[in-house]
């Protein structure tokens, strides 16, 4: 009976000895190739409204909706279209008068009102003259000023390609060095999300009195690669 078990013992252990063998990770060469790709942007982002203080609510209110009428019909007249800006905030809001010392309940002393909108401009070079037209139409809030590239996606395309090369090139390098040549790539990893960088570069053509700076949007991608490698032949 023990014999017994004794071969069954051996058979299993001769069974899971190709098993494990399986197991073994072949070899390989491991890098991470990046790629950056920088474009200036084609699109931005404009912040800009009105704020208003009257004694009471209406006032404040009847005073702000007229100031932001001239806002968005000076938009209007300047070739902005009505699906390019909308409302972004709203407010009326109850204001105090500063009093440290108060020990009572607070007075309110006046309302204030704001309206805000959000323009987006398909010509990044028009910048500085919207932001005129909204100054010269009464708009005592501009800012936020954001520029986008709108074909990211593509570029981030592009960028990968680029660091696929060159992971290779890499690796090429490394199997040049361990006297081994490069096979198959194993595997291929996106190492986080790309992420986009800003680098200010001031541009030309901008109206003296409101000087502004696209810059330029810099795309990253990194990946991780691995490649099998065998002895030269």
């Amino acid at each position: 009976m023990k014999q017994v078990l004794a071969l069954a013992a051996a058979g299993v252990a001769l069974l899971a000895t190709p098993a494990l063998a399986q197991t073994v990770p072949p070899p390989a060469i491991s890098v991470t190739g990046e790629a950056n790709v920088s474009v200036p942007p084609d699109q931005a982002r404009i912040d800009g409204g009105v704020t208003t203080e009257a004694k009471t609510a209406r006032e404040a209110s009847e005073a702000n909706n007229a100031a932001m009428g001239k806002v968005l019909l000076a938009l209007k007249g300047a070739g902005i279209e009505e699906t390019d800006y909308q409302t972004s905030r709203l407010s009326l809001q109850p204001q105090y008068p500063p009093n440290p010392n108060r020990t009572g309940p607070a007075m309110i002393s006046g309302y204030r009102a704001s309206n805000r909108v959000t323009i987006k401009l398909r010509d990044v070079t028009k910048v500085a003259s919207i932001i005129d037209v909204l100054v010269g139409a009464g708009a005592n809030e501009v800012g936020g000023i954001n520029f986008v590239v709108t074909q990211a996606s593509k570029l981030l395309d592009e960028a990968r390609e680029q660091a696929i090369a060159d992971a290779r090139r890499k690796a090429q390098i490394y199997a040049k060095a361990a006297g081994v040549t490069l096979g198959e790539p194993i595997s291929i990893s996106e190492e986080g999300a790309p992420s986009p960088m800003f680098r200010s570069k001031v541009a030309g053509g901008m109206a003296a009195s409101a000087p502004v700076a696209p810059g330029e949007e810099t795309l990253s991608v990194s990946v991780s690669v691995s490649w099998a490698i065998k002895p030269k032949e």
